[in-house]
């Protein structure tokens, strides 16, 4: 901290504390402390964040859980339509199982290589695209989300390890790995 800065500190603060009054805080914090003092957000930073957050803000119409009904509905919808030349899900669809596949975890990889770099925004970018290919996976094999969440509701409450212990030996072999754990 600078000699000016030093000086405008108010008297009998502590030298941390006198850094502490100069960062911003978020605009929940309680009026009367020394945090509601602080100065104001440079312009620069609300913008950026502004700019980068606002995507992700969940106060968007429909934005909770039932959304992947709506969106596996519209998916089954495409399909019924064969409508290749303006869907992307009837194109994507067209071309097989194996293709759909293919897309599932080219998008799986490009999720988990964002999460591993720490990129919160890409990897919510990616996480819609791979629920999205998950979904299309579902049409394709004609899954309806309903078995998937009632097979998550029979889950609930049991151990992951417990679960997984409890597999037939068929799945393993059938993967052809002993390293699951």
């Amino acid at each position: 901290m600078g000699k000016a800065a030093k000086k405008k500190a108010a008297p009998g603060l502590k030298k941390n504390a006198a850094k502490k009054a100069k960062l911003p805080l978020p605009a929940a914090a309680p009026a009367g402390t020394l945090a509601a003092a602080t100065a104001k957000v440079p312009k620069t930073l609300r913008k950026a964040e502004k700019r980068i957050l606002a995507p992700l803000a969940p106060a968007v119409a429909g934005a909770d859980a039932g959304i992947l009904d709506r969106l596996w509905q519209v998916v089954e919808e495409r399909r019924l339509s064969g409508d290749t030349e303006t869907s992307h899900s009837a194109r994507l669809l067209a071309r097989g199982t194996a293709k759909v596949a293919q897309k599932l975890g080219e998008e799986a990889v490009e999720c988990v290589i964002e999460a591993a770099t720490g990129n919160r925004e890409a990897t919510v970018l990616e996480s819609a695209d791979l629920l999205y290919h998950l979904l299309v996976v579902w049409v394709d094999a004609g899954i309806r989300p309903e078995e998937v969440w009632a097979e998550l509701a029979r889950r609930q409450g049991i151990s992951g390890i417990a679960e997984k212990a409890a597999r037939p030996r068929g799945i393993i072999r059938a993967a052809g790995t002993s390293k699951l754990p």
